[in-house]
């Protein structure tokens, strides 16, 4: 069942990655001032290109459900990382970008990390923390992810690149709770934790398209791709029982691998083919995306669209 989460987990990165692409280019198009607002949603609920993306991105939720069902939280969040190899590859064919030794040692991290993990991983547990426990750290949690939310001159920093993140982690360690439901058969419960997994999703969403908006991909993608990555699992013998005192090393090579994996997340995330794609529409000189940087040099949301079909190479173009 160990091998069947695996595939199920990669299956779902490789949707939730993809849409994140296509999500991108129009956030991109979309003027930054909405950014971290409800009016953001209304802009891009018109574009049939990210409702598409998005679709794709809720209809893979369920197989990472089903792969929390049948492997532990500690390999299920790792194997999420293997959606940037579809990343990497859509970059070198769409935009030909060159797969070069950096991009190789990311592969190789990232396939090699969950690869171990998943011969390390510990028992799937559904012995979570207590209720108190869980409000605790999801409150924790929260907390900190909500205040880009509260100020608004941290929705073009840093800050809100970390909050969606965050927000990604939140609804993974919920999801592993609703899988526990649900394979108690607890429907009240489980109703109850998608509906926090959703509410967490809207922030998380919101969060990355109105950091997709203001920063450079290459400082975006990867920071949410490690922390939605790591976050979980260290919190997975705290929350959901994982017992990594039963692992080789006491659980120092689970920590060991998953560093291998958040650093092959990182290399892979930072490449051009990888942060090309995720751009979705032109830098601008600042960094910085949106209708403005492409209006400064006469192009439109149609023209800023084309990153995501076949066309001619964008590598000479300063700002990709």
């Amino acid at each position: 069942m160990l091998l069947l989460g695996i595939l199920a987990a990669a299956v779902a990165s490789l949707m939730y990655d993809l849409a994140v692409a296509l999500q991108a280019i129009e956030a991109r198009a979309v003027p930054v001032e909405q950014g971290l607002r409800p009016s953001l949603f209304g802009s891009l609920l018109r574009r049939g290109r990210w409702i598409a993306a998005t679709a794709l991105s809720i209809a893979g939720f369920p197989l990472q459900v089903v792969a929390l069902l049948w492997a532990p939280l500690t390999v299920v969040q790792p194997t999420l990382a293997l959606g940037l190899l579809l990343l990497l590859y859509l970059g070198h064919r769409m935009l030909g970008e060159r797969v070069g030794r950096q991009e190789l040692v990311g592969v190789a991290l990232v396939v090699g990390g969950v690869a171990g993990l998943a011969l390390a991983a510990p028992e799937r547990s559904t012995r979570a923390a207590s209720t108190l426990e869980i409000a605790v750290v999801l409150g924790a949690l929260g907390l900190i992810a909500i205040l880009p939310f509260l100020r608004r001159a941290w929705s073009a920093g840093l800050p809100v690149v970390y909050a969606a993140g965050l927000w990604f982690a939140w609804g993974s360690i919920t999801a592993k709770f609703l899988s526990d439901a649900l394979a108690e058969s607890h429907w009240l419960r489980a109703l109850e934790w998608a509906a926090i997994t959703g509410a967490s999703g809207i922030f998380a969403l919101l969060a990355e398209m109105t950091a997709l908006q203001r920063r450079a991909a290459v400082q975006v993608a990867p920071i949410v791709f490690v922390v939605q990555v790591v976050v979980p699992v260290l919190l997975a013998p705290v929350l959901t029982g994982e017992r990594w005192s039963s692992t080789p090393l006491g659980g120092l090579l689970l920590v060991v691998l998953l560093a291998v994996v958040a650093s092959g997340s990182l290399v892979l995330g930072r490449s051009p083919a990888v942060a090309g794609l995720t751009a979705g529409a032109h830098e601008g000189p600042d960094g910085h995306g949106g209708v403005a940087a492409g209006a400064e040099r006469g192009e439109d949301a149609a023209d800023l669209a084309g990153a995501a079909a076949p066309g001619p190479h964008l590598e000479d173009d300063p700002g990709v």
